[in-house]
């Protein structure tokens, strides 16, 4: 018998990866095994190991990279052989570059690696392959499957449709707000200092033109925050658009609080 193993990734909140492996005796199929259904926010391990040594050895690697508390075990032991040295290879492969890969896969077919999802750029594309070659033997062949995603949909997937939080009218930042933006910062560096604008939005309550204020005023706080957070000044420009581009209506609660947010737009 030949083993077989599959690491599945996602995006989970802060852009951490679900992640599983599997291991299977079956010889006869080239088909990869389908994926588990994913944990958000969780890094999920699973499938069949040969031994209790891998097993440890894997579960400790992913601990490592996500923290004790966001790993979920799944993992079977027996019933495998591996390819010589396999749990030292699976232990290298899961490096911290991984955490750059969102809603990808990686699957291992004997000596036969394909990994696919999404990254925020070419360069990051053929690095992370390339590491993974690099703690191989000339044995094993990886297919790149990876994608690059558009600089929006990072700056998108980041923020995942989470409210950065002000002050009840007040443009400082609640330490959630600043919590968001920390997230938003290390995406934005990822993308190689783009042009960015970005636009504060008031919910339709009280004076337009106060409103129109103040949603410029907090779009400046987050300016000033990412440009102390080594973001340049010139790549960042702020836009107060007030209560004028509600995305519902202003006739709930919940309306409202979706209504009051910060958005994250591209310039060409």
């Amino acid at each position: 018998m030949t083993l077989r193993s599959s690491v599945a990734m996602s995006s989970m909140s802060f852009i951490l990866l679900a992640v599983q492996t599997c291991a299977h005796a079956d010889t006869h199929s080239n088909t990869q095994p389908p994926a588990p259904p994913m944990t958000a926010g969780k890094a999920i391990v699973s499938g069949t190991v040969p031994d209790q040594a891998s097993r440890n050895a894997i579960l400790g690697r992913m601990r490592d990279l996500y923290g004790a508390d966001a790993v979920v075990d799944r993992l079977e032991v027996g019933g495998v052989i591996p390819p010589p040295n396999w749990t030292e290879y699976m232990r290298k492969l899961l490096g911290p570059n991984l955490k750059q890969v969102r809603h990808g896969q990686l699957t291992v077919n004997g000596t036969q690696i394909s990994v696919q999802g999404n990254v925020a750029n070419e360069a990051q594309r053929q690095q992370i392959v390339s590491d993974m070659a690099t703690v191989l033997n000339p044995t094993y062949t990886v297919d790149n499957r990876l994608a690059v995603d558009s600089g929006q949909s990072l700056l998108d997937n980041t923020l995942s449709n989470r409210v950065i939080e002000f002050e009840s009218n007040s443009a400082q930042l609640t330490p959630t707000g600043i919590a968001i933006l920390n997230e938003m910062a290390t995406a934005i560096v990822k993308l190689d200092n783009p042009r960015l604008q970005v636009v504060g939005h008031t919910d339709g309550n009280g004076n337009r033109l106060s409103n129109i204020a103040l949603s410029l005023a907090r779009a400046n706080a987050v300016r000033h925050y990412l440009i102390g957070k080594n973001i340049p000044a010139s790549s960042i420009t702020a836009l107060g658009a007030g209560p004028d581009q509600p995305v519902v209506a202003n006739d709930t609660p919940e309306g409202r609080a979706k209504n009051r947010r910060i958005e994250f737009r591209l310039i060409d």
